[in-house]
């Protein structure tokens, strides 16, 4: 699509309201899905993040890195099982996932958004201790139907945020890549589903908005009619929602990260498609947005 002078300068002129409003505020995305996977999409988010840092805006960029860790998994034969969404994680498999995430898809982020002109800095949260990391278990029934607990292995939650690395690597003009592992007080390493690790960090810096990045449009009434997307999801709302099947599977741990963030303080929560190229700026620019967004109250 070729676009007129006239076309451009309407889009600059819909966009100016909310370059204002956002200026100097904080944004928490989770990158993960095909936005990861799929170049064209990778390029797209990393020149989103790259402007929303120049016009004054403060991204911070929380990442996951699955597909990877399951292809380095399976090139050296190590097999693996998922709990309730949860990937269970002896000591060998911890040392390999903090190692991809880390050592691999954390630095080549960075050196994508340098290399397209921005400043990124990387750190995991093991950096200025900035995940402090409790193990987690899952809960799972067994064959008589009775709830046990289940072992992950080293799978954490966020426990505690220490947010004073990301202060400062913002202040100096940066934008924070962070890989989701955290650190234990026993000192030990911890894998963190990517999507909590943005949750909880989006609250401890008061942010403006928290964006995760999805393969769906958002959330639908009905999963066959995308003319089903609920554009607007109130807290009150979520409850009836889970309980009636409409928000189910992956979907819920995402719904309640954004319901945990917005009590937290964080001002809106948003699912988007990471499969649009330039969702980033269609969601933070646009008038319309794209998606999902949870709010504590309707917003007009």
């Amino acid at each position: 699509m070729v676009f007129t002078a006239l076309e451009k300068a309407g889009v600059l002129i819909e966009a100016l309201p909310y370059i204002k409003k956002f200026n100097g505020k904080t944004v928490v995305i989770k990158y993960g899905g095909s936005a990861m996977i799929n170049r064209e999409l990778k390029e797209a988010v990393m020149n989103d993040i790259i402007l929303m840092k120049l016009i004054g805006i403060n991204p911070v960029l929380v990442h996951g890195g699955g597909p990877e860790i399951n292809s380095f998994l399976d090139r050296i034969g190590k097999t693996f099982t998922f709990v309730n969404g949860l990937r269970v994680t002896d000591s060998e498999t911890m040392e390999i996932v903090e190692m991809v995430l880390v050592g691999k898809v954390n630095k080549e982020i960075v050196s994508l958004v340098n290399s397209f002109g921005g400043k990124a800095v990387g750190f995991s949260g093991k950096d200025g201790n900035l995940i402090i990391a409790r193990r987690t278990t899952a809960t799972v029934k067994n064959e008589q139907g009775a709830a046990v607990e289940y072992d992950l292995g080293f799978v954490g939650d966020v426990d505690t945020i220490n947010p004073e690395i990301v202060e400062t690597v913002i202040k100096k003009g940066y934008i924070p890549i962070i890989a989701p592992i955290g650190v234990g007080r026993d000192g030990k390493s911890y894998n963190i589903n990517a999507d909590y690790v943005a949750g909880a960090i989006a609250t401890s810096l008061r942010a403006d908005k928290l964006m995760l990045l999805t393969d769906v449009e958002g959330i639908m009434r009905d999963q066959k009619d995308p003319a089903s997307l609920i554009s607007s999801l109130k807290l009150s709302e979520v409850e009836g929602l889970i309980d009636a099947g409409v928000i189910a599977s992956g979907m819920i741990p995402k719904v309640e990260c954004c319901v945990k963030a917005l009590k937290g303080g964080v001002s809106t929560t948003h699912i988007i498609d990471g499969r649009l190229p330039h969702s980033i700026l269609l969601e933070v620019f646009t008038d319309q947005g794209i998606g999902t967004m949870v709010v504590t109250r309707e917003v007009f």
